[in-house]
């Protein structure tokens, strides 16, 4: 589970990362609201946590950019105002859960997780394209045994199929905003996934467009 953090209270936000990693859950933090919202654009986070008073752009503004975008990531909006209008005239614009502060970091990883899970209530395990069959709840695709990674990766093409997909998305994606890994990490990983792909006899092909990104195709229909 990925999820990003803007808040401008640099005690709390490393605090707040803290606790939430001894739980397993990676996070990506912003300080304001135009890194936040850059970040929160991208769309690769299981759920996006806004503090409604940040500078250069609140965290309204950016619940709201992500909505017109059609950035549908649960977001769950803290701040000091808690009266009942503050928290409805969030909700109406978009938000999915709200927490007052000061919370505890217990509630707030328990209101994250139920978030995650609602949208995967109704997601299914298994995922096809043409030939291919990947059943996400033990990683293996065509019955053969993904690692943790190629498994997000092959997800990501299966769910976008004749997409492009860049590599700085697989990279946020799959080793986190943060991560130190580069582009030979991805072609590393793609090249992996092609090998496999041609063992299991697939009519599924991973086409590279150069200098951006790569595809999932079906040669047949190539």
């Amino acid at each position: 589970m990925r999820v990003l953090y803007v808040e401008d209270a640099g005690l709390l936000a490393s605090a707040v990362k803290h606790n939430l990693e001894k739980q397993g859950i990676s996070i990506d933090l912003a300080s304001d609201g135009e890194d936040g919202l850059d970040k929160a654009l991208k769309d690769i986070y299981d759920c996006v946590i806004l503090d409604i008073m940040l500078p250069k752009l609140s965290g309204t503004d950016i619940l709201k950019r992500m909505r017109e975008k059609n950035v549908q990531t649960p977001v769950i909006m803290l701040s000091a105002l808690s009266e009942v209008e503050t928290k409805v005239g969030h909700l109406d614009k978009g938000a999915d859960d709200y927490l007052a502060k000061p919370f505890k970091t217990a509630e707030l990883i328990a209101r994250i997780k139920a978030l995650v899970r609602r949208p995967k209530a109704v997601d299914i395990n298994t995922l096809t394209f043409g030939d291919l069959v990947l059943d996400k709840s033990n990683a293996t695709l065509n019955g053969e045994q993904l690692t943790a990674k190629e498994a997000e990766i092959v997800t990501e093409l299966i769910k976008n199929p004749d997409k492009l997909i860049s590599k700085e998305y697989l990279l946020a994606k799959v080793w986190g905003e943060e991560s130190i890994c580069d582009d030979n990490y991805v072609e590393t990983y793609i090249s992996r996934i092609r090998k496999l792909l041609k063992n299991l006899h697939s009519h599924a092909k991973i086409v590279t467009i150069r200098s951006l990104g790569y595809k999932l195709t079906d040669k047949q229909n190539v």
